[in-house]
């Protein structure tokens, strides 16, 4: 009796699982472009998506967050469960917030989810005039120059740790990170000036689309977060902004920072976190859509592939259509120039492929990327998510590499383990994984690689080679933690030979911001709610650490100019590449003949000696000329032939003209 009635629970939850679905399957779909607000003077349409409600209406308020409603207006349905009011007469600068009543409640009032600007903590939206919040010049923005993705080197910052402890006029704001001229004590370049002198190509920022977690009034002791908590996807951060209660100033003061970035021959990188929303009840479309934009278990709960409660139904056709034109809007309103996926593979292959396909129309050098993983178990079945394994599958998406990552410095999730760099064993074909771009090789042991035991990738641009990001610790921090008995020189050499792998990988270099100084957190592992103590970039250590930044910078110049290092193909890796037998373990050296994909050295040699030991080691024939040796760059004067000695822990790196 027992068992039957375990049966018929089972039965019953995947039939109101079943059913659930089936009605979200009755939801008519709505293809037009025009939902959300649409001011002129004349008139402003509002427009939304409620398929399931009854009634409908919009208020009108003077002010951001004070104050009640000067006007109520019934919003009427308009087919394929839509809902639209018209406004006569100049509306610009109100603020408005929707309310939807669904078997027979009334929910709670919102900002539409389309919502482009609004007021201080979201609380309501704005109808602005999109081209009034253009700085001066907008309209000739032009984003630099990119021949090809594998040109990409991508820096990883968080908009307020650059400046908030600076001498910025605007610290911690968009604005501050437009300033130029700013310096440490010892006159060294920071902020803007600092990112240009170190020669990267892209400016990843963490999220600053409009976030929960902060509240954007209390300006006297503001609360720290890193903003993977979304409140409203087509709005920029108002703590980031000089007035958040004004929707027209965040808009305005983001699109300069683009223009200066721009303007300093730098592209930026959106960091996207369309998986998840801070809280389900706090999110507009669940307001007007109950339900609809997340996936549900078996037992109809949220489920939480996210980690975070809740995650969204990209599959889903409204669901996927906001998530598309929400990408398309940053790019035609903002002039974005690559998105990073959060927790890409809760997203569905199909989902993200359209959005690759779609912003490539509108800016066919676009970059694109993002965490092949999920944090847990999805409804989702694994075959349609964009995975790491996967990667094949995806069209021109990059997918970040734990294992080069962790094949350099230890697994993240044991905070004392060694890794490649540090003096552990065996890491080798981890190494020369990330070295090839995760693709075929012949001389790759791919069953001795740490996770992926096949290659993900059939070129090299679909790897993002990185040893340190926002997420766990910095490397500095880490290697402090798996070798406490290192004096700090042997850190730093440790440091650099891994930041000499990454750039030195046909995949696409990442670098996480201060890591070029030797960024500490204090050992803090996941600062993303710690206060600026932790979580500031510490400008002083540029000075402190100068050899450091000199020796990664004068790294990304090199790379930059040797094609050799971005190979656009796996035929070509494979044709040019030849890893080199070395007569040591904790050894990685490669070989790299011809002058492919338009190089101008006639051949190349890299080699990584982890040991703490100098390694000798025979050389091809010929006169080989040193660019790189024992951390200090050399002109390539200097010759030698038949053997090399390669210092402890270090980068050796030679040519032939």
């Amino acid at each position: 009796m027992k068992y039957l009635l375990f049966l018929l629970s089972i039965l019953m939850i995947n039939n109101n699982l079943s059913a659930q679905n089936a009605s979200f399957a009755k939801y008519f779909p709505y293809d037009g472009d025009d939902l959300g607000v649409y001011y002129s003077p004349e008139l402003t349409i509002v427009k939304i998506w409620a398929p399931t409600a009854e009634l409908v209406k919009l208020r009108l308020f003077a002010h951001s967050i004070d104050g009640e409603a000067i006007s109520e207006h019934k919003m009427s349905p308009n087919g394929n469960g839509t809902w639209v009011v018209s406004l006569k007469g100049n509306q610009l600068n109100l603020y408005y917030t929707i309310q939807a009543s669904i078997g027979g409640k009334w929910h709670k009032e919102t900002a539409d989810p389309y919502a482009r600007a609004v007021g201080a903590n979201g609380k309501r939206g704005m109808i602005i005039d999109p081209k009034m919040t253009n700085p001066e010049g907008w309209t000739l923005d032009k984003s630099p120059t990119l021949n090809t993705v594998n040109e990409s080197v991508i820096y990883e910052l968080h908009v307020r740790d650059a400046t908030i402890r600076s001498n910025a006029k605007n610290p911690g704001k968009f604005l501050g990170l437009c300033e130029t001229g700013l310096k440490n004590s010892a006159g060294m370049s920071v902020g803007l000036d600092h990112i240009k002198e170190l020669g990267v190509t892209h400016v990843h920022l963490l999220p600053f689309f409009d976030f929960a977690s902060v509240d954007e009034t209390i300006t006297d002791r503001p609360k720290y977060n890193w903003g993977y908590d979304p409140l409203h996807f087509n709005v920029p951060e108002g703590s980031y902004a000089t007035n958040p209660y004004d929707g027209n100033v965040r808009n305005k003061e983001f699109k300069q920072l683009v223009k200066t970035f721009h303007d300093n021959g730098l592209r930026v990188v959106m960091d996207v976190v369309y998986n998840h929303v801070n809280s389900i009840d706090q999110f507009s479309f669940q307001q007007l859509a109950p339900n609809y934009f997340f996936r549900q278990n078996k037992e109809g709960n949220p489920s939480n592939a996210s980690g975070c409660g809740n995650e969204t139904a990209s599959e889903r056709p409204m669901v996927r259509k906001f998530i598309l034109e929400s990408v398309k809007y940053w790019v035609n309103e903002y002039h974005i120039d690559g998105f990073r996926f959060d927790l890409m593979a809760i997203h569905d292959i199909e989902t993200m492929n359209l959005i690759s396909r779609e912003l490539r129309a509108l800016k066919p050098d676009i970059l694109i990327y993002g965490e092949g993983w999920t944090s847990g178990d999805s409804p989702l079945p694994e075959s349609d998510r964009a995975l790491k394994k996967h990667a094949n599958r995806l069209d021109n998406i990059a997918v970040f590499s734990d294992d080069i990552r962790d094949g350099i410095k230890g697994s993240v999730f044991n905070h004392d383990e060694k890794g490649f760099v540090s003096g552990k064993t065996a890491c080798e074909e981890s190494i020369k994984f990330g070295l090839v771009g995760a693709t075929q090789h012949p001389q790759v042991a791919y069953d001795k690689v740490n996770y992926s035991k096949e290659p993900y990738c059939s070129k090299p641009s679909q790897m993002i080679s990185y040893a340190e990001c926002h997420d766990n610790h910095t490397l500095w921090d880490r290697l402090n933690n798996s070798n406490k008995e290192a004096s700090d020189e042997e850190k730093i050499r440790m440091f650099l030979l891994a930041e000499s792998i990454v750039m030195t990988s046909q995949g696409i270099p990442f670098i996480h911001a201060g890591g070029e100084f030797c960024r500490t957190k204090l050992g803090v592992e996941n600062s993303f709610e710690s206060s600026d103590d932790i979580n500031f970039m510490d400008w002083e250590r540029k000075t402190q650490f100068k050899p450091v930044f000199d020796y990664i910078q004068q790294m990304i110049a090199f790379r930059k100019a040797h094609p050799a290092f971005r190979m656009p193909t796996q035929d070509l890796i494979q044709k040019h590449l030849v890893f080199m037998t070395t007569p040591k373990e904790q050894m990685v050296a490669f070989h790299i003949v011809g002058k492919p994909n338009g190089e101008k050295f006639k051949q190349i040699i890299v080699i990584f000696n982890a040991n703490t030991e100098k390694i000798t080691m025979p050389l091809p024939k010929g006169k080989w000329r040193v660019s790189l040796d024992n951390l200090k760059w050399e002109d390539g004067s200097r010759k030698i032939s038949e053997q090399v000695e390669i210092a402890p822990q270090s980068t050796l790196i030679l040519h032939q003209k």
